[in-house]
């Protein structure tokens, strides 16, 4: 299948989206902002939507109201969980809303508007690679910066605004990545299965051990894995890459919470 430079192409673009996805998704599943992430898919489909009826790269727009819907939730909530999760709510129910809108008028583009729902990563050309490794290096590259207060905020909010951490600030800062890490999924695995990336080698690792550095790196492993081997096992039997992503999500997910896996992965740990 790598004598296909469309596979290649895939198999790159699942790898880089793999490893942002375990990494952002890590940190989102510890904050319990997994709501954050799926309502800024559904964001993302507006502006994808809107972008396609403008006549711009479906990656523009959900890239733009992305970052834009991920700045109003971390600003709009009230450092509260239920101010938090009443911002993402509104922005969610505005931006479907105009999403079904666009979509409305979208009668030429139905494929596009398909491939948005449910990902097309086998049609990911060079220029699209490159922008999603630039992209990609610039999250990484702003997690790298942010983690530790960020996960200093996650565990311990009251003793880090004691010690100074400007909490909203960073809890913004993170959901514009979170945002960009979205867009980027999408590409991958579609809006409407995006928690396979985002939340399912997360939650497996945060099963699995309670060490922070540990569970970083086997949700990295873990979305990875599961990404490549979705392509592969799409290559073989001819079903869609999406669906054999979200499969083996869950079943890692469920392996994990089978109870001698849990009680060896706390002795480890």
């Amino acid at each position: 299948m790598f004598a296909f430079e469309f596979m290649r192409h895939a198999f790159a673009a699942t790898g880089i989206v793999a490893v942002l996805s375990g990494l952002v998704g890590y940190f989102m599943v510890l904050r319990g902002e997994s709501f954050a992430g799926h309502a800024l898919s559904h964001v993302g489909f507006a502006g994808a939507t809107g972008a396609l009826l403008l006549g711009v790269p479906p990656l523009w727009g959900l890239l733009a109201l992305t970052v834009a819907a991920g700045l109003a939730m971390g600003l709009g909530g009230r450092g509260t969980t239920q101010g938090r999760d009443v911002a993402i709510g509104l922005v969610l129910s505005c931006t479907l809303g105009f999403g079904l809108l666009f979509l409305h008028f979208l009668t030429t583009s139905a494929t596009r508007a398909t491939a948005l729902l449910f990902g097309n990563v086998l049609g990911v050309d060079g220029a699209m690679l490159g922008w999603l490794a630039l992209f990609g290096a610039a999250c990484l590259a702003a997690m790298a910066v942010l983690s530790r207060p960020l996960l200093f905020a996650s565990l311990q909010p009251e003793a880090a605004e004691a010690r100074g951490v400007p909490l909203r600030a960073v809890s913004t800062a993170f959901l514009a990545i979170v945002a960009v890490a979205t867009a980027e999924c999408v590409q991958v695995t579609g809006v409407l299965l995006v928690f396979a990336l985002m939340v399912g080698p997360a939650a497996t690792a945060q099963r699995l051990t309670a060490s922070p550095g540990r569970g970083i790196v086997l949700s990295v492993v873990l979305a990875v894995a599961e990404g490549w081997g979705g392509l592969a096992l799409s290559w073989w039997t001819d079903c869609p890459t999406s669906f054999w992503i979200s499969a083996l999500s869950t079943l890692a997910y469920l392996l994990a919470c089978l109870p001698g896996v849990r009680g060896r992965a706390r002795l480890r740990a």
